[in-house]
C-alpha cells in the first residue's frame, strides 16, 4: 500500500486478524499503515505454515536436491569428480551417501525459524499487537483469544476482523500419520536419516515436488497416482515431460493406482491399493491435498458462510457474508498459493478501510511447481481455452535448442505461448525448465497488461539467455496471426 495512503483509519478503528500467514500478516501491515489499531492472533508461529511448515522449508529441501541434480550434468559438462553411476540405483546410493539429513532439517528448520522472526520483527516494529496463542469469532465484531502460555483468555472488539488460519494436510482415516513411517508433509522435518523407500501418495503438486527431491536426495521412490498421470491439473505437455524425467532418473510411477490404506510393519510400511496389491516401503508420504482450518472457531455461529468444503465463502475483495468480516488465504479454498494470500489479505484490509483496490483477478497470478525441471504458468491454460471454445494460436519451442540451455547441459524444458489469433494479445504461457519461476515474469507482465506477442517479440532479450526462446515463441506466434 503506498505511503501516501496513510492514516485512511479512522483513530479509534480496530483491526483484528486471525492468523499470522501471508494473508494474516500482510493485511496486518496494510492496516496498520492505514492508521487503526492491529492485533493478530497465530497459534503456531508468526509466518504460519506457509513459513513454517510448507512453502520455506520444503523449497529449501529442495533448493538442496536441486544441487544433486545439477551434479548429474557434471561428466557432461567435462567435470570429474569420481567414477559416475553407471544406472538410477547405483546414483541413489552414492548420492545416500553423501546426505546428511539430519543436517539438511536442521538447516531447513532454522532458516523458517528465522523467516518467522523476521515476520514478528517487522510486524511489532510497525506497531502490530501479536497474541500468542488460538483465537476465535465471539460474534462478527469480537474475537476470543487463548493464550499459548496457558493465560486467561482476552477478548478484543474489532471494527474489523480478517480470518486467515489456512489449512492443514488432509489425512486418510485408513493411514493415519505418526510421525515416523506414515508422514504428512509438515512432519518430513523430523526424520534424521534419509528414507531407503519412500511411496508418495498422491501426484499433485506437493506430491510431485517432494517426490522429485526425495529422488534426487537419493531415496528410491515410488509414487502412487489415482489419475493416469502426474500432475493432472497441470499443462498435459509438461505433466508428460516431467513424469519422464522422474522414470528416467529411476522413480517408480504407479499411474492409475489409489490408495486404500497404509500400515507399519515391522522396519517400514505397506501401503495397500483399492484393487488389492500392495506396495512396501521403509516410509510413506501422505500427500493428498488440504482442509481448512474453519471448525470450531465460531465462524458459523457468526453467520460467516462456509462452503461444502468447509472453506470459507468470499468474493473478490475477501469479503464474507458478514459485514466487517473478510477471509483470505487457504481457508478460503480460493487458490492454495501464498501469493494469493498475501494479495487476499492487502486487498481485504485496504477495501475495509476505504482504500481503492483492484479486485482479486485469478487470471494474473503465475505459478510455480518447484520440480526438476520446474513447471510455470500464468493466464490462460491451453484445457481452459479449449473448454471455453476460445480460438488461440500457440507454439512451443524446446529449451534444448536454446545457446545458453546448452552451455548448462539443460535438455529437458520447453516454452509455450498462447495468443489471441487476431489481436495477438497474449492469453497464458507455460515454462517449464530451470528456474521456470523466474522465466514466467515476463509472460506474466505480458497477460497481466495485455501485452501482444509483438511487444513481447520487440522486446530486448539478452544474448545468451533462457529468455531468448519466450523472445522467439512470440516472433513464431507473430507469424501465425490472421491479420484483421
Amino acid at each position: 500500500m503506498p505511503e501516501q495512503n496513510a492514516a485512511l483509519a479512522g483513530p479509534n478503528q480496530s483491526v483484528v486478524v486471525l492468523g499470522g500467514g501471508p494473508g494474516g500478516y500482510e493485511a496486518a501491515l496494510v492496516a496498520r499503515r492505514a492508521g487503526a489499531a492491529v492485533t493478530v492472533v497465530e497459534r503456531a508461529g508468526l509466518g504460519g505454515a506457509a513459513v513454517l511448515t510448507d512453502v520455506v522449508p520444503s523449497k529449501t529441501l529442495i533448493a538442496t536436491a536441486e544441487w544433486l541434480t545439477i551434479a548429474e550434468s557434471a561428466p557432461e559438462l567435462g567435470i570429474r569428480t569420481g567414477a559416475a553411476p553407471v544406472s538410477p540405483t547405483d546414483g541413489q546410493q552414492a548420492r545416500r551417501a553423501l546426505v546428511d539429513l539430519e543436517a539438511v532439517n536442521t538447516r531447513v528448520l532454522a532458516l523458517a525459524a528465522a523467516q518467522s522472526a523476521d515476520v514478528r520483527g517487522r510486524l511489532e516494529r510497525e506497531g502490530v499487537v501479536v497474541v500468542d496463542g488460538s483465537g476465535r469469532l465471539d460474534g462478527p465484531g469480537r474475537v476470543v483469544a487463548t493464550p499459548s502460555d496457558g493465560g486467561p483468555e482476552v477478548s478484543f472488539d474489532a471494527d474489523i476482523v480478517l480470518v486467515a488460519t489456512g489449512a492443514t494436510p488432509r489425512t486418510l482415516a485408513t493411514a493415519e500419520p505418526d510421525g515416523e513411517r506414515i508422514l504428512t508433509w509438515t512432519q518430513l522435518y523430523d526424520l534424521d536419516e534419509l528414507p531407503e523407500r519412500l511411496i508418495v501418495v498422491g501426484s499433485g503438486v506437493t506430491g510431485a515436488e517432494f517426490a522429485g527431491a526425495y529422488l534426487a536426495l537419493g531415496s528410491d521412490v515410488v509414487l502412487v497416482s489415482s489419475r493416469d498421470r502426474v500432475l493432472p491439473g497441470e499443462d498435459e505437455d509438461a505433466a508428460e515431460l516431467l513424469e519422464g524425467v522422474f522414470r528416467s532418473r529411476g522413480m517408480t510411477v504407479m499411474s492409475r493406482s489409489r490408495a486404500a490404506a497404509a500400515e507399519r510393519t515391522a522396519d517400514g510400511v505397506v501401503v495397500t491399493l483399492t484393487d488389492g496389491r500392495t506396495v512396501e516401503g521403509s516410509h510413506v508420504l501422505i500427500a493428498v491435498g488440504g482442509v481448512p482450518n474453519t471448525a470450531g472457531i465460531g465462524l458459523e455461529e457468526a453467520g460467516v458462510r462456509l462452503t461444502e468444503s468447509g472453506h470459507i465463502a468470499v468474493d473478490k475483495v475477501s469479503r464474507t457474508s458478514v459485514r466487517g468480516v473478510y477471509a483470505a488465504g487457504d481457508c478460503t479454498g480460493v487458490l492454495p498459493l501464498a501469493s494469493v494470500a498475501a494479495t487476499q489479505g492487502r486487498v481485504a484490509m485496504a477495501h475495509a478501510l476505504g482504500d481503492a483496490v483492484v479486485p482479486l483477478h485469478l487470471g494474473n497470478v503465475a505459478a510455480n511447481i518447484f520440480t526438476a525441471p520446474e513447471i510455470a504458468t500464468v493466464g490462460y491454460s491451453e484445457q481452459g481455452l479449449r473448454t471455453q471454445g476460445s480460438r488461440y494460436v500457440t507454439t512451443t519451442l524446446p529449451l534444448a535448442r536454446n545457446p545458453r540451455a546448452k552451455m548448462h547441459g539443460v535438455h529437458d524444458g520447453f516454452v509455450k505461448l498462447f495468443a489471441h489469433p487476431e489481436a495477438g494479445v497474449v492469453l497464458g504461457g507455460v515454462v517449464v525448465g530451470p528456474r521456470a519461476s523466474e522465466l514466467i515474469f515476463p509472460v506474466t507482465l505480458a497477460v497481466s497488461h495485455r501485452l501482444t506477442v509483438d511487444d513481447v517479440a520487440e522486446a530486448f532479450t539478452v544474448y545468451p539467455s533462457l529468455t531468448g526462446t519466450i523472445g522467439e515463441a512470440a516472433r513464431v506466434l507473430h507469424g501465425q496471426l490472421t491479420p484483421r
